[in-house]
């Protein structure tokens, strides 16, 4: 079954992301955190949560989609994936 049959409720996006966030960084992270501006995450790490948020859940992001507002925050991020799947 590939991602994109799965069904995502927001809550389930945003833990997801929050888990991936949390490996990747080995800190907790509240889910509106500003991760760029709290210095946790670099601009590489935007490339690999682009790449996540396409993998895990069947979207693509691209255009104007692709602005570090849609990546600033957990909540953000689950609000772009929710969108995309509409």
């Amino acid at each position: 079954m590939s991602t994109t049959e799965q069904v995502h409720s927001p809550e389930e996006i945003r833990a997801n992301l929050a888990e991936f966030v949390e490996q990747q960084t080995k800190s907790a992270v509240a889910t509106d955190l500003d991760l760029f501006g709290s210095g946790l995450v670099s601009s590489l790490f935007a490339l690999q949560l682009v790449v996540h948020v396409e993998t895990a859940f069947g979207v693509a992001v691209q255009g104007a989609d692709l602005k570090l507002d849609n990546f600033r925050t957990i909540d953000a991020i689950t609000d772009l994936v929710v969108r995309l799947r509409a």
